[in-house]
C-alpha cells in the first residue's frame, strides 16, 4: 500500500527551492489576506491564520490536486456570517465565542457533506452553477465584501439591516469621516496597487501591513482616535468540538452549510481542473472532495471556519513555479510559527489596512470583463448573471447562491427545451446547416433534419411540431424525411411516443422515414420502445452522404 499523498507521489528533488520559496511567498501573501476574510466572517483575527494551518495540511495529505490552495475565501465567509446572522440564538452576537463555535459547526457539517458527495460520487453537483451564474454571484459577493469594508477603511460607524440600508447608514455618515483612518487605507491601497504594477514578486499586502504597524505604532494611532487590531491571542490552534450549539438551530446551520458546499465544489472543481488541465495533470475531482471534506473537518476541530479551493492564490502559486503541495505546507509551517510566537506584533496594526486588502479582493470578484463578454454573446446568460448579482446584493449571500444554483438548472433547462434545428443542406465541400424554417429542404424530395438536444417529455412534442411545420410547408412533396441522431444519445418513453406519432404521420403522407448519424445505445434504446419497427434497416444511415446517394438511387430506380 502507498502511504505517499497523491500530491507527493513522483517528486523530484530538484522541486524543492521552488516549491519552498513559492511557500514563504504564499505566506505574505495569505496572512494579511486570511486576517482581512475574518472582518467577512466577522470572527476573531487569529481565526484566519488558522485556516490555512490544519485544513491546508490536511488537504495536501488526501486531496489530488498538486497546486489548489485551501483556506479561508471571500465567497464562502460572505455565505456564513449572512447564514449567521439571520439565526435566532440567544447570545450569537459577531466575533463572540458562540458565533465563531457556530462557524466551526457549519464547517464540519460541510465536511460531512463533502464526504456524502464523494462516497455518492456527486462531484458532478458543482456543474450545476454555470459560469454564468457563477460570475454574477461571485461578482454580488465582490459588490458586498468591498462595500462592507468601506466604514473600516474611513472610520465611520458600520450600518446595520440589509445591503441597501447599509449603503444608506454610509452615505449619510460621510460628514464623519476619520481622515487618519483614511490615510491608513489609502496608503494601504496605494503600496498594494504600486507593487502589483511595478514589483508584483513582492507580496504588496504584507509591505502594507509591516509599515502600517510601525507608523501607527509610532504616532500611537490607536490614540488619536484610529481603530487598531489590538491584541491578538495567539498560540497553538485550540483543538475540539464546538460547544454551545443548540440542536433546535440544526436546520439552520444544514442550510447555510449546503450553500457553502455547492460553492467549494463549483470553485474548488474548476480550480484544480484548471490548473492540472494547464499541466497536462490528472484531473480528479471526487479525490479533491475528499481532500477538501478533511479540510473542512479540520478547519471546524481546530477553531476557525468554513475553507475553500482559492483561484487567486492558487493563480500565484502557479506564477511562483510551485510544482507540488509541498508549497503550501511551507505556507502552514510559517502561518503556524507567526501564530504561536508573532501575533503580539499585530496589535498596533489599524483596522482600515485589512479592510483596504478586503477592498482590493471584492474588486477583484467583480468580474466586469465577464459580464461584458457574456452580455456580447449570450443575452439572456449575461441578464441570469446581473440579476444573481443583484438578488445577492440587494437580498443575501445565502439566498443568491439558492438562486444560482435554480437560475442554472432552468437555464439548462430551457436550452434543452428550446434548441435550435436545422435543414441540412448539399454544398461543394460539407453539408450545409440551414435554419429549419418553413420552405426549407434538403433537395427536391428529401428533408434531412437535426434537433441540436437529446429527445425528452419537455421537448419532444415542440420536436414533432418543428419536424412537421418544415415536412407540411416544403417546396416539393416530401419522399424522404431523415433525422439526424447526431446530437441523440438517448430517448425517453414520452419522446418515444410522440416519434411514433410522427413517423405515422410521415407514412400516412406516403413518405419513408429515416435516422442517419445514431450510436449503438440510441438504436437500441428504439428497438427496446418499439421504434425500429415503423422503418426497415434500409432506412438507417451512418451519415448525410449515405443519404443522398440512397436518396438518389431510390429516385432514379
Amino acid at each position: 500500500m502507498n502511504l505517499v499523498p497523491i500530491t507527493l507521489r513522483g517528486y523530484q528533488k530538484p522541486w524543492l527551492r521552488a516549491d519552498i520559496v513559492a511557500g514563504l511567498t504564499l505566506a505574505a501573501v495569505a496572512i494579511p489576506e486570511t486576517m482581512g476574510y475574518t472582518s467577512i466572517a466577522q470572527t476573531p483575527i487569529v481565526t484566519g491564520l488558522y485556516t490555512v494551518i490544519f485544513p491546508t495540511l490536511l488537504f495536501a495529505l488526501l486531496g489530488s490536486s498538486r497546486l489548489l490552495v485551501v483556506g479561508a475565501d471571500s465567497a464562502t465567509a460572505a455565505i456564513l456570517a449572512a447564514g449567521l446572522a439571520g439565526m435566532t440564538v440567544s447570545g450569537l452576537t459577531p466575533y463572540s465565542d458562540l458565533w465563531l463555535a457556530y462557524t466551526s459547526f457549519i464547517a464540519i457539517l460541510c465536511a460531512a457533506m463533502l464526504l456524502i458527495a464523494r462516497v455518492a460520487r456527486l462531484g458532478f453537483l458543482g456543474d450545476f452553477l454555470s459560469a454564468s451564474v457563477l460570475i454574477g454571484f461571485l461578482t454580488g459577493v465582490g459588490v458586498q465584501v468591498f462595500t462592507g469594508q468601506l466604514p473600516d477603511m474611513l472610520g465611520i460607524p458600520k450600518g446595520t439591516g440589509s445591503w441597501l440600508e447599509q449603503q444608506w447608514s454610509l452615505l449619510t455618515n460621510l460628514g464623519s469621516i476619520d481622515w487618519l483612518t483614511a490615510a491608513f487605507a489609502a496608503g494601504t491601497l496605494i503600496i498594494i496597487l504600486g507593487f502589483k504594477k511595478f514589483l508584483p514578486v513582492v507580496p504588496g499586502a504584507i509591505v502594507a501591513v509591516v509599515l502600517s504597524i510601525i507608523v501607527s505604532a509610532a504616532i500611537n494611532a490607536s490614540a488619536k482616535g484610529v481603530a487598531v487590531v489590538g491584541e491578538v491571542q495567539g498560540g497553538f490552534p485550540p483543538l475540539g468540538w464546538p460547544q454551545g450549539i443548540e440542536m433546535s438551530a440544526l436546520g439552520d446551520c444544514v442550510g447555510v452549510a449546503f450553500s457553502c458546499f455547492i460553492l467549494i465544489i463549483a470553485q474548488s472543481a474548476a480550480t484544480s481542473r484548471s490548473f492540472a488541465m494547464r499541466h497536462g495533470q490528472k484531473v480528479d475531482v471526487n479525490r479533491d472532495i475528499v481532500g477538501l471534506s478533511g479540510a473542512n473537518l479540520a478547519a471546524g476541530m481546530s477553531g476557525t471556519f468554513v475553507v475553500n479551493g482559492s483561484p487567486t492564490k492558487t493563480q500565484i502559486l502557479d506564477e511562483l513555479k510551485g510544482r507540488t503541495q509541498v508549497a503550501n505546507i511551507t505556507m502552514s509551517a510559517v502561518v503556524l510559527i507567526v501564530v504561536l510566537f508573532l501575533t503580539s506584533l499585530l496589535a498596533d496594526m489599524p483596522k482600515a489596512v485589512l479592510g483596504a486588502i478586503v477592498f482590493l479582493i471584492g474588486i477583484d470578484l467583480v468580474d466586469i470583463v465577464g459580464l461584458r463578454r457574456i452580455w456580447q454573446e449570450r443575452r439572456g446568460e449575461a441578464v441570469i448573471a446581473i440579476v444573481t448579482a443583484a438578488v445577492v446584493c440587494a437580498i443575501g449571500v445565502e439566498e443568491g447562491i439558492i438562486l444560482a444554483i435554480v437560475m442554472s438548472v432552468i437555464w439548462l433547462v430551457q436550452r434543452q427545451y428550446t434548441p435550435k434545428s436545422f435543414v441540412i443542406k448539399e454544398a461543394a465541400d460539407a453539408p450545409v446547416f440551414g435554419s429549419a424554417k418553413p420552405g426549407a429542404q434538403t433537395m427536391p424530395g428529401l428533408i434531412v433534419f437535426r434537433y441540436d438536444s437529446e429527445l425528452f417529455y419537455a421537448n419532444a412534442n415542440r420536436f414533432v411540431d418543428a419536424v412537421e411545420a418544415v415536412f407540411s410547408s416544403a417546396p416539393d412533396p416530401v419522399r424522404w424525411l431523415v433525422l439526424d441522431c447526431s446530437s441523440v444519445t438517448d430517448i425517453d418513453y414520452s419522446a418515444a411516443i410522440s416519434v411514433k406519432g410522427l413517423i405515422d404521420y410521415v407514412h400516412a403522407h406516403s413518405a419513408h422515414f429515416g435516422i442517419m448519424g445514431a450510436d449503438p445505445s440510441l438504436l437500441h434504446s428504439m428497438k427496446t420502445l418499439g421504434l425500429t419497427a415503423d422503418f426497415t434497416q434500409d432506412r438507417i444511415f451512418a451519415d448525410f452522404d449515405e443519404v443522398v446517394a440512397a436518396y438518389q438511387q431510390d429516385a432514379h430506380g
